[in-house]
C-alpha cells in the first residue's frame, strides 16, 4: 500500500488536502477533486493565535493519535526556518499548489519537533 497526498489549494491560500492510497485519486481532475472540497470556508470564524491573539494563517490538527493542533502564525512563528518559508509562500499572491507538499510536511515536522514529537520515516 502506497499513501501521499493530494492538495486542493484555494485561491486565499487556504487549502485542504486528501489521502491518495495506492494512487486511487490519481486519474481525478484537479477540478473534479475541487468539488470535493466543503464549501463552508467562508461560514467558518476566522481563528487566532493562542499565543498572540493575532489571526492564524493556518490552523491544522496534528498527525493521527498525537492530539495536537499545530498553528502557523506570521508574528509568532515568523523565526523558525520552515515555518517562515511556509509563510512566505502563503503570503505570496503568485504561490502554486506545486510548493504546498513539501512546505507543509517541512512546517509539519519541525512544530511538531517543537512539541517533542519526533517524525519517523
Amino acid at each position: 500500500m502506497s499513501l501521499t497526498w493530494r492538495y486542493h489549494l484555494r485561491p486565499d491560500g487556504s487549502f485542504s488536502r486528501s489521502a491518495n492510497i495506492d494512487g486511487a485519486l490519481d486519474p481525478v481532475t484537479d477540478e473534479q477533486f475541487a468539488r470535493t472540497d466543503p464549501g463552508d470556508r467562508d461560514e467558518r470564524p476566522k481563528r487566532s493565535c493562542s499565543r498572540c491573539s493575532r489571526d492564524l494563517l493556518l490552523r491544522w490538527h496534528g498527525p493521527l493519535i498525537t492530539g495536537e493542533w499545530m498553528e502557523l502564525c506570521s508574528a509568532c512563528d515568523a523565526d523558525r526556518p520552515a515555518a517562515r518559508a511556509f509563510i512566505r509562500w502563503h503570503l505570496d499572491p503568485e504561490r502554486t499548489v506545486e510548493k504546498l507538499p513539501q512546505l507543509f510536511e517541512d512546517w509539519e515536522t519541525e512544530t511538531m519537533q517543537a512539541k517533542g514529537w519526533v517524525r519517523v520515516p
